[in-house]
């Protein structure tokens, strides 16, 4: 094997996933089921298209009852779906729902692997999907993570023959796996990889089936099962004290932002996998069977397997430390292995079990959760050996840099070394997400590095090799800079170690309306990224557009720290809309990024570089009324959208809501999915009806229609009908309706423009009382006009809207601005 296909596998194995920076303790029993773990020589790999799709349950099961090396392949990192939990959505929530499933495969004994396939938002056929991704660079994708992967046994979540049935998405996943199986092990088919990897051929090919995808249990139960396997998926894990589906659910509940937190389910459980291709397993009780998956399946193994299965039926509980002269010389002998596949997973899953069975703790921790490029960062290290073996480290070697530091330092039995030194960063990479530095498109994103598809992070900036001799014998662990600190009311918190840029600048409005042609004060975070950073700040606006000043000198003395600057727009006279991006300049360099940084308790935090820009609308916009209620539901800009027309919004919450604090408003606004998740609302309506009834405005935004009861005033039924389709056809159903007359007259060209979707969940049945507004449909449906009912109730009146608000208003669409300021003005 060349040079470039050891570096790629030796780098997958060391950064397969840093889902908690915190270092991993393993007790007596997780070394145990390691040690079981390393001597099972198969693989499989779960496919599907979104984070929350895969089967928990069966991949817990593969990896802990098989013991299975298992992974899963996502299509995407579910971008396009909705957030429960806060404010980011596209890029930034993908960037959630990624951690998220490592949390997830940090449960179950997975391992997490992405395409670059783009969640563009519902799609209701593989047709529509394969339109808006390039199926020929997933498809090669899917070739990739196999050819890598190297797995036995293919699974897929959903069933390829069934398109227009599920998520276009879904369907998609499935059909490209299929088409995978076969392509992988053509070598004139996506031939570029062989630079980096070889062909491979799985053994067998499976859909993960069930009673849902037969419409009922009883049409499961009567159909033929002849090439299904069946497992119980609920057996009882005695070394962790959980069955297996208990621990399937704790993974499951990793998915927050989707709201997947559930309770823990126990007890026998069957699992249905349908046969599609390859060969047909020798027992249906195993779905490795006929697939040999002891050590003798490589050459040279049958003495390592010898030495390991040994340790494993003489286990020591109470003193691991008494294996280590065994491991390490199998961990030589893996060295030795002619298979680069299987050495470098069994060198990465042996390297964790000593440095377990000796109890060793190495750590470098950063003075400081950040530094720029070019400059230099104090590193603490801490070294421990808690076993009575003898182990020196040797030195160290600081990557990328590669500067190595001797230290010939012995470590003694449970004496804690400490040290520090001062690194030099160098001109490195900043720290961000590798898919997002390229410009990306609706469907897919821009990866330059063939050896970076697939992973589920980037490459960590710095890390540092320990070179040590245990026993005499040389054996290295890489770990990266991390940092460690302790807050008073959490305790000692982990952070990964960042390389940011020296400024950084954000736009504190995303979307700029400018209603009138007169100028707008825009204002410009500049943010250090390290001490005295002096420099210039100024706004490139469109063609048309006036910015006053020109720039601003900025002056930020401590990292961290950061200088407000305000900036005069002024608008062109007709309408139009483009971009405004923020620049500084700092001793002759451009910084034009906006450091995100996602900081939330159940994922390590996040950060994150974008464009530092700002959609500008002119907008001749007319509005009636000025003070607006909002109650948030699962989180929306609606807000801070409603305040660029000059809304005065005033957030609610459930608990204020009563006759005198709805008084005071001209609208009240109910935010996306507050009824499946404010329960308290629901005891609140009786206010807001009054509200309406006495002359009020009340907007319901969409709620999902799993056991929700919006309690209207009237009777309306919520469905799944939605339009997935942002171009779609339109229909003005009520044409002399005040909401597409007045204060803003609605045209047709108001549609145009929109992103994602029109909208979702729209009621499929109402009473005479709702006078539905709009018709639309995607292609081949028939007319949904549910999306936009309105109903004079007392006398006010009571909306109730699927149409995407949400997304359109953060994105600056124009229409929907106009057609929301007239429900607004009702």
């Amino acid at each position: 094997m060349n040079k470039k296909v050891t570096i790629f596998l030796s780098f997958l194995l060391m950064t397969s996933s840093i889902i908690a920076q915190k270092q991993q303790k393993l007790t007596s029993n997780q070394i145990y089921e390691k040690i079981q773990k390393l001597n099972f020589l198969g693989s499989a790999l779960y496919i599907a298209a979104h984070p929350d799709d895969e089967n928990t349950r069966l991949i817990a099961y593969l990896a802990n009852h098989d013991k299975a090396r298992t992974g899963y392949l996502s299509l995407t990192r579910g971008d396009g779906g909705q957030n429960l939990i806060g404010p980011e959505i596209r890029e930034l929530l993908g960037v959630i729902r990624t951690q998220e499933l490592l949390a997830a495969r940090n449960v179950d004994g997975g391992e997490q692997l992405f395409s670059r396939a783009n969640d563009f938002g519902y799609s209701k056929h593989p047709d529509e999907t394969l339109e808006i991704w390039d199926k020929d660079k997933v498809l090669a994708d899917v070739v990739w993570t196999i050819r890598t992967f190297k797995p036995d046994v293919i699974i897929n979540r959903f069933d390829h023959r069934t398109p227009g049935t599920t998520h276009g998405h879904h369907t998609t996943s499935a059909m490209l796996s299929v088409e995978a199986f076969d392509l992988a092990n053509d070598p004139s088919k996506y031939s570029d990889q062989l630079n980096y990897t070889k062909t491979w051929q799985p053994n067998r090919l499976f859909f993960n089936t069930s009673w849902w995808f037969y419409g009922s249990r009883d049409n499961f139960a009567k159909a033929d099962k002849s090439k299904m396997l069946k497992f119980d998926i609920g057996t009882y894990y005695p070394l962790k004290g959980l069955s297996n589906n208990e621990l399937a659910s704790i993974a499951s509940s990793q998915h927050l932002c989707q709201g997947f937190g559930r309770l823990t389910t126990r007890g026998s459980q069957e699992e249905y996998v349908e046969f599609l291709k390859g060969d047909f397993p020798t027992s249906k009780e195993d779905i490795f069977s006929g697939i040999n998956t002891t050590w003798s399946r490589v050459k040279g193994g049958k003495e390592i397997g010898d030495i390991l299965n040994k340790v494993e039926n003489e286990f020591d509980f109470i003193n691991p430390s008494k294996h280590l002269p065994e491991l390490m010389k199998a961990y030589k002998l893996v060295q030795g292995l002619k298979d680069e596949h299987w050495k470098g997973i069994k060198s990465k899953e042996l390297k964790a079990i000593i440095k377990a069975c000796a109890g060793l703790y190495l750590e470098a921790s950063a003075s400081s959760s950040s530094a720029t490029p070019n400059s230099t960062v104090k590193v603490n290290f801490e070294t421990l050996n808690r076993s009575n073996t003898p182990i020196e480290l040797v030195s160290m070697e600081v990557q990328p840099q590669e500067r190595l530091l001797l230290k010939n330092l012995k470590l003694n039995s449970n004496k804690k070394e400490n040290f520090s030194e001062t690194l030099n960063i160098g001109n490195m990479k900043y720290s961000a997400p590798y898919w997002l530095d390229q410009p990306w498109g609706l469907g897919m994103y821009k990866v330059a590095d063939q050896t970076e598809i697939g992973n589920p992070e980037s490459k960590r900036p710095f890390n540092v090799k320990y070179n040590l001799s245990i026993n005499g014998e040389s054996i290295s662990f890489v770990k990266p800079i991390v940092y460690r600190y302790s807050q008073r009311d959490k305790g000692e918190i982990y952070e990964p170690f960042e390389i940011v840029p020296q400024v950084s600048t954000k736009l504190t409005d995303k979307v700029l309306i400018f209603s009138k042609g007169d100028a707008q004060k825009v204002s410009v975070e500049v943010k250090a990224g390290a001490d005295n950073s002096n420099g210039i700040v100024k706004i490139q606006a469109p063609k048309g557009w006036k910015v006053s000043p020109a720039e601003i000198s900025f002056s930020i003395e401590q990292k961290g720290d950061v200088r407000m600057t305000d900036f005069m727009v002024t608008p062109t006279s007709n309408e139009s809309e483009g971009y405004i991006n923020a620049i500084a300049v700092v001793n002759g360099k451009t910084y034009d990024k906006e450091l995100v940084e996602i900081n939330y308790d159940h994922i390590p935090k996040q950060t994150v570089l974008l464009p530092s820009r700002a959609k500008v609308v002119r907008l001749n916009i007319k509005k009636e009324g000025s003070h607006i209620g909002y109650i948030q539901g699962s989180g929306d800009a609606v807000p801070e959208s409603l305040k660029q027309i000059g809304y005065k919004v005033t957030e609610i919450t459930p608990s204020e809501i009563n006759d005198k604090i709805l008084s005071q408003f001209d609208a009240v606004v109910v935010g996306i999915r507050a009824y499946n998740t404010k329960k308290e609302l629901q005891f609140k309506q009786k206010y807001l009806l009054e509200y309406v009834k006495n002359g009020g405005n009340m907007i319901v935004q969409y709620n999902t229609n799993r056991r929700v009861d919006v309690k209207a005033p009237f009777e309306l039924k919520l469905s799944r009908d939605r339009v997935t389709d942002e171009y779609a056809k339109v229909t003005m159903l009520a044409k002399d309706h005040r909401a597409l007359q007045y204060p803003n007259k609605i045209t047709d060209q108001d549609f145009e423009g929109w992103v994602q979707e029109r909208g979702l969940y729209f009621p499929n049945s109402w009473s005479k009382e709702y006078v539905p507004i709009l018709s639309m449909n995607d292609k081949g449906e028939s007319p949904k006009k549910g999306s936009l009912l309105i109903a004079k109730y007392g006398k006010g009146n009571y909306v109730y809207t699927g149409v995407s608000f949400f997304r359109e208003l953060p994105a600056g669409v124009s229409g929907a601005y106009k057609l929301f300021t007239n429900l607004l003005s009702l």
